[in-house]
């Protein structure tokens, strides 16, 4: 079969009409009905049957009707890839970021590339890991910014710098505080692939310490809202703890510190532009301004230090 064949089939099997997908294809219904003939005299067999006035599927027909589906998904991608290619502007930059590093970093980065650059534009995009890679590599995006350190084929990882995680309670406390030392009270605590909760599962697993979890949650901000809520304590990265602190909330740091990396994927084959460069660049300015030691004295954060 040739491609317009599956198309139409597949047109048929949504419709069940014949007539309605030569509508669905711009094509007049008799060139639909010599096209579905022409499918029928290659394959040696029918794929459809009128009952009713209804077409309706064969059992050949049935049994191709996934593999068909599936070349209907490969050739939307195929079809989105080509659009993307098209119209890439020089211009513009497609970034996307986990909610983490949307929040508490990306908009001081968007600003102070419009200072520098003010004909870029935008399009900014906040999802989990795994769907920034798959926007990755069908170019939606030009470069993704995540705390996620795995290596994958055709992708280049770029090292931005770091932030560390910090406890996020309601309390006053000493400071910096072991992880030994952290009251058993309630806690919130982060799905254990995420990048910042393995990081925490390591160094509790290294002690042989519990925390006694009462919600698992799979964004660092929605750990700080249920903590804000009165539900516990949490452990987040620290630029989002400094994004989402409230009157009446307090930022301690770990003893030993736990550093969570910072880096940002692109496409490994695709050349830099001057775009690429400023962006890194400010990313790279502006993560190494996250450091603890940098903020933790700023009083318009009320961190308790």
């Amino acid at each position: 079969m040739r491609l317009h064949h599956i198309e139409l089939i597949d047109a048929i099997l949504r419709t069940g009409s014949l007539t309605e997908a030569a509508e669905a294809l711009h094509i007049s219904q008799p060139a639909a009905s010599k096209l579905l003939a022409n499918a029928e005299i290659r394959l040696g067999y029918k794929l459809f049957e009128r009952i009713k006035g209804r077409l309706h599927p064969t059992r050949e027909a049935d049994i191709l009707t996934p593999q068909i589906a599936r070349l209907k998904q490969e050739l939307v991608s195929l079809r989105t890839l080509a659009h993307n290619l098209k119209h890439l502007q020089q211009g513009h930059l497609r970034v996307g970021s986990t909610p983490a590093v949307g929040l508490g970093l990306l908009p001081t980065v968007i600003r102070r590339v419009h200072e520098r650059q003010p004909g870029i534009t935008f399009h900014l995009n906040t999802h989990h890991t795994s769907e920034l890679v798959a926007g990755l590599q069908a170019r939606e995006l030009d470069l993704v910014v995540t705390y996620d350190t795995a290596d994958r084929p055709g992708i280049k990882r770029i090292p931005l710098g770091q932030t560390e995680l910090v406890l996020v309670s309601r309390s006053v406390r000493q400071n910096p505080i072991p992880l030994s030392e952290i009251p058993r009270e309630p806690f919130i605590a982060l799905e254990a692939r995420d990048p910042s909760g393995i990081v925490l599962h390591q160094a509790l697993d290294a002690q042989n310490l519990q925390l006694d979890v009462i919600t698992e949650v799979q964004t660092h901000y929605v750990a700080c809202a249920m903590v804000e809520a009165g539900c516990g304590n949490t452990i987040v990265d620290l630029i989002t703890a400094r994004a989402m602190l409230r009157p009446g909330l307090f930022l301690n740091r770990l003893s030993p510190p736990l550093p969570v990396p910072i880096n940002a994927m692109v496409h490994a084959a695709d050349p830099m532009s001057a775009q690429h460069t400023l962006l890194l660049d400010i990313l790279k300015t502006t993560c190494a301004e996250q450091a603890w030691q940098k903020v933790m004295g700023d009083p318009a954060f009320g961190i308790d230090a």
